[in-house]
């Protein structure tokens, strides 16, 4: 029984092997979607007196374009308001074609939610600060974001909601 648990371990680390060995990850190009900047309330916003206080909304689109191709859009929106009032808005569409392939499901959407947007997001953040600075306000610095806690945490509240719908039925 020893002797078949081996065999199956180093049958299971080789199968692991060949597949790390056939995995790819290639960055095809990283372009510019689209980009929104809007000022709705100046000049007058610029005479507001108070904190810019601002908030920063993500989110992530894929579309499989065939045989291992995937473009990857990460938009960033983020909107300074002053007293309540909309001083700017401003929205990046930071895309990409990557390739992956050679790696199992979970793999596959592991990079295609981690690694692609930790690949976008500097170029959307460099993006961001630009617009607002060329608008006049204050410079924007974004923080660094950990795309791999935020798909974590998307992947536990899909288990909740399954195991959720699971006791109602």
């Amino acid at each position: 029984m020893t002797d078949e648990q081996t065999i199956d371990s180093q049958t299971a680390v080789a199968g692991a092997q060949d597949a790390a060995a056939n995995a790819q990850f290639n960055m095809q190009r990283i372009y510019t979607k689209d980009i929104s900047f809007e000022a709705p309330n100046t000049p007058q916003v610029f005479q507001e007196q108070g904190q810019l206080e601002m908030k920063m909304n993500l989110g992530q689109r894929v579309d499989s374009m065939g045989e291992g191709l995937h473009e990857v859009i990460l938009t960033v929106t983020v909107t300074g308001l002053i007293n309540e009032k909309t001083a700017y808005l401003c929205e990046v569409q930071q895309a990409g074609i990557f390739q992956v392939s050679g790696m199992t499901e979970q793999q596959e959407a592991g990079v295609i939610n981690v690694l692609c947007p930790n690949t976008l997001y500097p170029y959307a953040r460099a993006s961001v600060a630009q617009l607002v600075s060329a608008a006049g306000f204050p410079p924007v610095t974004l923080q660094p974001i950990s795309f791999e806690q935020v798909y974590a945490q998307r992947m536990q509240e899909a288990q909740q909601q399954q195991a959720a719908a699971g006791n109602a039925e």
